[in-house]
């Protein structure tokens, strides 16, 4: 099992690093199928708890990266961050309840994944929002974009950049690099808060393996999110030698053939 999470999640890297996606848009994915085929009890909760987990590695290294390059926005990032945690309490609410069964995750992440294609196409075709600056947003603002990010979060088991990294940018005029480094460090604070708010969930059943807490089984996440790393490094490398036609080509096939294996393990 170790193994074979550890070679998924190098793949998993490889692909997040070659296009330029967040990890958990491939954690939830990978997570689902697993707890699913082993007919784990409540795999939505595992699947989203595991995630963030996974998601809050992937983004502390991310955002200690922004910090190299001296392009953190603390404040920003932390308010964000903070708000994200009370849209995390709602999501986590909404997951745990009878509400929301398996058919209702798969057909939230098939839209989500829809909204990050539709997005990919229109940064690979313009680059005039990508310049725009603004001054920062106001707490209201600043309110909306996290508690919707982590709102989406705690649903989906995604950091929430997929959502915050658009309102920051196209919503509210804020540089790409800008919106980037707050969303980073954002995600950092909205993914330790989901995955702390699930495992501490109580009446738990058993997960895949013995290293548990909670709806957060860290034998399954500790090797997934190691394999990401490793293989980040050479999706990033793999990247700078594409063509932008072929790696827009790539994520279209890539998001359909997600959606679609996640419909086909309902059937």
């Amino acid at each position: 099992m170790f193994i074979l999470l550890l070679i998924l999640g190098v793949i998993a890297g490889i692909i997040a690093g070659f296009f330029g996606v967040g990890g958990g848009l491939l954690f939830s994915p990978i997570l689902f199928f697993l707890f699913t085929a082993l007919e784990v009890s409540s795999p939505v909760s595992w699947t989203v708890g595991s995630s963030l987990f996974c998601t809050f590695i992937a983004a502390t290294s991310s955002s200690i990266q922004q910090r190299k390059h001296r392009n953190a926005y603390w404040k920003e990032g932390v308010t964000i961050g903070l708000f994200g945690s009370l849209g995390v309490y709602v999501g986590k609410s909404i997951v745990t309840s009878s509400f929301y069964t398996e058919d209702v995750f798969v057909s939230l992440f098939v839209i989500l994944l829809i909204f990050v294609a539709i997005l990919f196409y229109r940064r690979s075709k313009s680059n005039v929002t990508l310049q725009l600056k603004a001054k920062n947003p106001g707490l209201i603002k600043q309110f909306g974009a996290g508690g919707f990010g982590g709102l989406i979060s705690s649903m989906a088991g995604v950091g929430g950049g997929v959502v915050l990294v658009p309102i920051l940018n196209l919503w509210y005029r804020l540089s790409i690099s800008k919106a980037i480094s707050i969303s980073s460090l954002a995600i950092v604070l909205i993914s330790l808060s989901g995955w702390l708010q699930y495992a501490m969930l109580s009446g738990s059943p058993d997960g895949v393996t013995a290293f548990t807490l909670g709806y957060v089984d860290f034998g399954t996440s500790l090797p997934l999110v190691l394999g990401a790393f490793l293989g980040g490094f050479y999706g990033v490398k793999l990247n700078k030698k594409a063509a932008a036609s072929r790696v827009q080509m790539g994520f279209s096939v890539l998001v359909i053939a997600i959606a679609l294996s996640m419909i086909w393990n309902l059937l």
